[in-house]
């Protein structure tokens, strides 16, 4: 994992820069209109990254369970289907967050015809054995939104957010908003989750570089299973530390969500940075009851990993190095950008399909 981040681009900055990155290089498909300009042949003197016939191409995107964040994952497997003449792309997932209960529907899924896979592991330490298992039976794998624990990844490559740069950010916008000094709490996922400990390490490093200014007093753990269970966190840590917190970072989705509700409906003047883009965070962040959200890309995850799942299972690409790990981007909004910052979210999405066809993939 890079270091965090240390700048943000505003969202007018990004989508200028996101736009020019991705004008070099244009990606044909088989469900691209006719007239299209031809791909630019990626690095090193290799073919174009252009998707031929992906008829037979049966994509299954596979979260870990039930959670708000993978359902952009549903509509985009719709549309990149039919963008990308795919024999299917199927949204699947099971009720609950067991590693067997997923690696048993991913044998179910193989069975019915289903031959690339996306999907986020329920075990990060588990799943490269999952990604081996499918590899070995001939398929094309991508881990999506999550990388395994540890230095090594037997899917093809990891398409996902750069967790503890996107952590850093948050807090660092977090800071901001508390003028540069106070007490700050931190609300997160799992505990045992490899991307929790990033996001840790990523909030921490922000506190740090303020010099003493700011205080971690709390980091809450293990509150993203429900929203239940995020809004008893938040009304507890509230009840019995509210005087004493300036500043609420949260880096998981349920707690984001509760922390934003707690504080307008408390009249708290705790200044809030949340995750993701849920109706209620873009709201807050109108009337100003929540600073600020950084929002990632699982749109652009699901259409680009399937995507560049087509073109490796159909054999006109291959990795260069396999295992590699991809940033998705991640995007702080205030209420400067809230109406404007899905552009750079699209923005990169492309800069990202030309990423894979210059740098990433190798193509006949």
């Amino acid at each position: 994992m890079r270091p965090p981040t240390r700048s943000v681009l505003s969202g007018a900055a990004a989508v200028a820069v996101l736009m020019a990155g991705s004008a070099a290089c244009t990606i044909k498909n088989s469900g691209s209109p006719s007239g299209v300009q031809a791909p630019v042949a990626a690095k090193s003197g290799t073919g174009p990254a252009e998707l031929a016939d992906a008829s037979g191409i049966r994509v299954a995107l596979v979260p870990g369970g039930a959670h708000p964040y993978f359902q952009p994952w549903r509509a985009a497997g719709v549309a990149t289907k039919k963008k990308y003449g795919l024999g299917d792309v199927i949204f699947d997932e099971t009720s609950e967050w067991d590693q067997q209960k997923q690696d048993n529907l991913l044998s179910t899924l193989a069975a019915r015809g289903y031959n690339a896979f996306g999907i986020f592991g329920v075990s990060p330490t588990d799943i490269n054995t999952t990604f081996a298992d499918l590899k070995s039976q001939g398929f094309a794998v991508a881990s999506l939104a999550s990388c395994p624990a540890g230095g090594t990844d037997k899917a093809d490559f990891c398409l996902s957010t750069d967790v503890e740069a996107a952590a850093y950010k948050a807090a660092e916008a977090a800071i901001e908003a508390m003028g540069g000094k106070g007490t700050l709490v931190h609300l997160t996922g799992n505990n045992v989750d490899a991307n929790t400990q990033l996001r840790i390490k990523g909030v921490a490093e922000a506190v740090k570089e303020s010099g003493g200014k700011v205080k971690l007093l709390q980091t809450v753990t293990d509150v993203d299973t429900d929203l239940q269970t995020a809004q008893k966190a938040v009304s507890d840590l509230l009840a019995a530390k509210g005087n004493q917190i300036q500043g609420i970072v949260t880096t998981a989705y349920n707690p984001a969500v509760a922390a934003a509700d707690a504080v307008r409906s408390t009249g708290s003047q705790a200044k809030v940075v949340a995750i993701d883009d849920d109706a209620q965070i873009l709201s807050g962040i109108e009337n100003g009851s929540v600073a600020a959200t950084v929002v990632q890309n699982p749109v652009g995850q699901a259409e680009v990993g399937t995507w560049a799942l087509a073109l490796l299972q159909t054999k006109q690409c291959t990795m260069r190095r396999p295992g590699r790990t991809i940033d998705s981007g991640s995007f702080v909004v205030t209420k400067a950008n809230v109406h404007t910052y899905d552009s750079a979210r699209k923005a990169k999405t492309e800069q990202l399909k030309k990423q894979f066809a210059d740098t990433v993939l190798v193509c006949k």
